[in-house]
Parts: structure tokens; sequence; C-alpha cells
């Protein structure tokens, strides 16, 4: 017998904490272009591209030193770019990590990827992968 699938065929819900919803409602929708669904005094909820990411107002933030969201785009050149039009700082981590002169990281499989961070200091990312 195969093993049952408990959550395989269910959709994600992601997740970020933010301590203020006007400053993540003004950089999730109006900076990165997500569509603001709700928001009830503990969360706004946007539809990144079919996934619901719930921005939960939080009192106490510690943001990860890891990727916490990230997205996955077709021409990662253009998408820093696009970031960083929209006064988007692009991370640096050259002490460890080789990156192009906008920022992005190119792993050994080949996969790119930059990141940044939003307002409450969360790292997100955007990457583009070997197909």
């Amino acid at each position: 017998m195969g093993q049952t699938s408990i959550l395989g065929s269910s959709k994600i819900v992601a997740f970020a904490g933010v301590k203020d919803a006007e400053r993540a409602r003004t950089f999730y929708r109006d900076t990165l272009g997500l569509r603001l669904v709700s928001e009830d005094g503990f969360a706004l909820v946007f539809d990144a591209n079919g996934t619901m990411l719930r921005v939960s107002l939080v009192r106490e933030l510690v943001a990860a030193p890891y990727t916490v969201l990230g997205w996955e785009v077709d021409d990662i050149g253009a998408k820093a770019k696009a970031l960083m039009g929209a006064g988007v700082k692009l991370e640096r981590y050259e002490s460890f990590l080789k990156q192009d002169e906008l920022g992005i990281w190119t792993a050994p499989g080949g996969t790119r990827v930059a990141w940044f961070k939003d307002p409450d200091g969360n790292l997100l990312s955007v990457s583009q992968h070997e197909h």
C-alpha cells in the first residue's frame, strides 16, 4: 500500500509577521503589487498569484536570519531592476556569497537568487530556477 497524502493536494498558506499594518500594506500591495484581499486587525491577507499570504500583525517581531518568503520569477535580472526602481534595497552577502552587480547569487546548480527585506526586516527573495 502506498502512503496516504495528508496535505499533498491542499493549497499552502504563507505567513509573515509585521508590527506596522500601514507600512506592510504599502510595501506588499503598492511596492510588490500583491492584491490586498482583506484586513481585519489581526492580519492583512494578500493574493500572491493564487497563494494566500497572511501578513500577521504581531506585538514583538524577531526577524529570521533566513529567507521567509520567496517568489520564483522568469527573468531575475528584470525583477531585481524593477525592485530597485521601486526603492527596494537588494541585500549584499559578499563576505560569503559571490553576487553580481545587481546582487544576484548563482547557486552551484544554476538557480539564481536575490534577497531583499520588507519594512519589518523579514528576508524575502526572488529566484530564477533552471528547468
